[in-house]
């Protein structure tokens, strides 16, 4: 878990609480600003196998959620929009190549690891190019059916993979 910011990134002062607009917010006195913590947006990529209708799915090398299967994505850079971002990522854990395709949706969780809410969307990929290898913050990658496949890491991840399954079926 992260630990809470002390002090001003601006002036180097120490910060304290006050209340504004009902919440409970860091302020610098000495700057006499407030600190806005905002959430944090991330991706993933939803790959499926043409062959036999599986999706790809990678287990985490790294915390939060070491050990565990999620959908392949990450956070999104500050000069990067959201496609760019699904794309580096998918090929940063896969090594997998494609084109953004639908959208399948957006979901939001907090995470006690970053201290903030993570926005999270999600994309389907097309035309996925390459044989899948585990990289970056991936210890290993699978194809599973979209009827049995391992518990995902992540909330956020199980309520776009209940969304990306209610398209499969329209």
């Amino acid at each position: 878990m992260r630990k809470k910011k002390r002090f001003c990134p601006y002036c180097g002062k120490k910060l304290i609480d006050i209340k504004h607009s009902g919440k409970i917010r860091l302020y610098c006195p000495a700057c006499k600003e407030i600190l806005y913590e905002n959430p944090l947006p991330a991706v993933v990529a939803f790959v499926t196998n043409e062959v036999d209708s599986k999706i790809l799915l990678v287990k985490r090398s790294e915390e939060p959620a070491k050990g565990k299967w999620c959908l392949p994505g990450g956070f999104v850079e500050a000069d990067e929009n959201l496609e760019d971002a699904t794309l580096r990522e998918l090929y940063e854990e896969t090594g997998i190549k494609g084109k953004i395709g639908e959208f399948v949706g957006i979901s939001s969780q907090m995470s006690d690891f970053y201290g903030k809410m993570i926005i999270l969307y999600g994309f389907k990929i097309e035309e996925a190019e390459g044989e899948p290898k585990a990289g970056d913050d991936a210890s290993q990658v699978g194809w599973f059916s979209t009827k049995n496949y391992p518990d995902l890491a992540f909330a956020s991840h199980k309520e776009l993979f209940k969304k990306f399954k209610e398209m499969l079926l329209e």
